[in-house]
């Protein structure tokens, strides 16, 4: 009993409390100071962990867990609970003995949980023959004195009684792993549900910042978790910002299939045009700062396209914005205005002049996306793949766990000149980001 209360006690401590505490610590540590994005790997990792706190301290959770795990023989009180051994056992058995104690629990489990089925089963004498088994096993490891060789005879003995008397109602090898998988499935959907899902980038509407076959995590608690099986949010006033990069399935004018994943431009209320791609929010044009011409290869790797790159300013976010093809300094395209609905935002990509965005929605009447058809904000990229990189396994290491929302950066072929061009852009990022309220607009397009 005593030993059962120790178990109660020290399994949710070691392996639940003390780990998620610790786990929040180390996050508000990594976040606390200036949210800015600094330099170094160190000053990434804060960034991370600021931009994406509960993420972080599901990763933190599971480190610190396993950390106590693979220590656990030498953790406070578990010497109480049989798990680090006792004066003379040798370190190579302590398995053994760990495993004893869970034996004593589980048979008195069986007992107390079927002991209707077992009495009509088993027999007076073979019962007795358990009981005493597992009284000896007991007493052997209670002895003030640890005897090996005694411990092992009755080991021995518990195992083959509890074997030969409660089979049915033991769990068997296969079993435990059975349930250990079903439980990992389930927290895995759980975490799919409620937390972090896996997508990947198709095409190439949103280069430089996405590269086609880039594999991405979405945070789905930024805005809000929704309830399994249905589109409703557990919390419903967390919209997107501009400048967010979203997935999500789109209206249903497009014969929605798969998700998109696009940048937020325009929010409720909103009159959002675009001059060439450009996007001109309430009349205001969004900042920008051209870097230079980019070229890349097209998602087959059979040629080479280009167009001028730009950083664009929007909010509290700096982002890369392409423009595919030759710049024309006579043609101008214009696009809306359009007045964003309550209840939903309008989205583009990266890659203006190759993007299937809110602008050509409805057959170039433009549409929004409205807030329950929001799946997550982009985190970062856990694996990336390029066919015409020299990794044989075609990997492209260097992106790996780069931050979507964070400093704006190009894959590591890019002209150093770009690079220096970027950096000089965000040096002369300008004091006004934030686009002027809405006022009235003439020409409402797509809604």
């Amino acid at each position: 009993m005593k030993s059962k209360i120790y178990r109660l006690v020290f399994w949710p401590l070691w392996f639940v409390v003390i780990p998620l505490a610790l786990a929040t610590l180390t996050v508000s540590l990594l976040a606390a100071g200036d949210n800015s994005f600094p330099e170094g790997t160190w000053g990434q990792l804060r960034y991370l962990v600021q931009d994406q706190k509960v993420p972080a301290i599901i990763v933190f959770f599971t480190f610190y867990e396993m950390l106590f795990y693979h220590f656990r023989y030498s953790l406070p009180w578990a010497e109480r609970l049989g798990m680090a051994g006792r004066a003379g056992l040798p370190r190579n058995r302590r398995r053994e003995y760990e495993h004893a104690g869970q034996l004593l629990d589980e048979v008195a489990h069986v007992l107390r949980k079927h002991d209707k089925e077992v009495r009509q089963k088993l027999s007076l004498e073979a019962r007795a023959e358990l009981d005493g088994a597992m009284q000896q096993l007991g007493a052997v490891m209670a002895l003030p004195s640890f005897e090996l060789a005694a411990f092992d005879h009755a080991y021995e003995a518990a195992l083959t009684q509890s074997a030969n008397s409660l089979a049915p109602w033991q769990r068997g090898e296969l079993r435990e792993y059975g349930e250990s998988i079903v439980i990992a499935v389930g927290v895995a959907l759980l975490l799919r549900a409620f937390l972090v899902e896996a997508f990947k980038i198709p095409s190439g509407s949103m280069l430089p910042t996405l590269q086609i076959q880039d594999h991405i995590f979405v945070n789905k608690f930024t805005y809000g978790p929704t309830l399994p099986f249905t589109e409703r949010r557990i919390f419903e006033d967390l919209p997107p910002e501009r400048g967010d990069i979203v997935v999500f399935m789109p209206p249903a004018s497009e014969n929605p299939k798969d998700a998109f994943i696009k940048r937020v431009i325009a929010l409720p209320g909103d009159v959002l045009q675009a001059e060439n791609g450009h996007p001109i929010i309430n009349g205001w044009r969004v900042p920008s700062c051209r870097v230079g011409i980019y070229e890349f290869a097209d998602e087959y790797g059979a040629s080479t396209k280009s167009g001028e790159l730009f950083i664009e300013f929007l909010g509290d976010e700096s982002f890369l914005t392409l423009y595919e093809g030759e710049p024309s300094e006579h043609t101008v395209r214009e696009q809306g205005p359009f007045r964003v609905a309550a209840g939903e935002f309008w989205v583009m990509g990266d890659n203006r002049n190759s993007s299937h965005d809110s602008r050509l929605w409805r057959h170039g009447l433009g549409a929004g996306v409205p807030y329950e058809n929001l799946k997550g904000r982009a985190m970062f990229v856990w694996l990336s793949f390029n066919v015409l990189g020299a990794d044989p396994l075609g990997v492209t290491w260097d992106r790996l766990f780069t931050n979507v929302m964070g400093h704006p950066r190009l894959p590591k072929e890019a002209d150093p000149a770009l690079k220096a061009g970027i950096e000089r852009c965000l040096v002369l990022r300008p004091l006004q980001t934030e686009p002027p309220s809405p006022g009235p607009v003439e020409l409402q397009v797509g809604r």
